[in-house]
């Protein structure tokens, strides 16, 4: 099913909440303007896929799939799902998932996030809205590193949808704060034929 192949992930066992923990985050999602990385993504059914990654906040992701015809990217505003197989786009507002948390940063995570596991070595922070529970819930995982902007690296996330499928993305290879245009964030929309050329 096209959305479950949406990024997006998992609920974990709640503990106390960190104020520490999510300032740490705050600061890390806010040093944070570029990424790029390879991710390999297990969907609810067990298939994975790998590819690669671009995101440039606020609002813009990119998965770019290898072996597939897919491609899932947020403008800013939106977030598509392209099947260029069958000529197919879904779309929903970026905010109305649970890659908000990650993207946009006006977010408060004070408000829609509690750290769910902690570590000397790592931090775990699941963020849902609790006024709209069909938007789903993700968790992102990060590395302490001093290195890292922020302090934290994010190694990942785990989302789940409306319909309690759970979605998980792991990056590797992961460079922080690169140059990443703009472009890369619009699609050529498969719906728009263009005379003598195949989806």
């Amino acid at each position: 099913m096209l959305r479950q192949l949406v990024p997006l992930i998992a609920l974990a066992l709640a503990t106390p909440a960190s104020a520490t923990g999510l300032e740490a985050v705050s600061a890390t999602l806010l040093a944070t303007k570029t990424m790029a990385a390879d991710f390999t993504q297990t969907a609810a059914d067990g298939k994975v896929a790998r590819g690669r990654m671009l995101l440039a906040r606020p609002g813009r992701i990119r998965f770019d799939y290898d072996n597939s015809k897919l491609l899932i990217v947020a403008d800013g505003t939106r977030l598509s799902l392209i099947d260029y197989s069958v000529g197919q786009v879904s779309q929903w507002p970026v905010n109305a998932t649970p890659l908000a948390a990650l993207l946009d940063p006006a977010k408060d995570l004070a408000r829609v996030a509690r750290v769910v596991g902690e570590t000397p070595a790592a931090l775990r922070v699941e963020a849902r809205d609790a006024k709209h529970p069909e938007y789903g819930s993700i968790v992102m995982t990060f590395t302490k590193r001093a290195d890292a902007p922020g302090g934290l690296a994010l190694e990942g996330w785990t989302a789940r949808d409306a319909q309690n499928n759970l979605t998980e993305v792991v990056l590797t290879n992961v460079r922080s704060n690169v140059a990443v245009a703009k472009s890369n964030f619009v699609f050529r929309d498969p719906r728009v034929r263009v005379p003598g050329r195949p989806f």
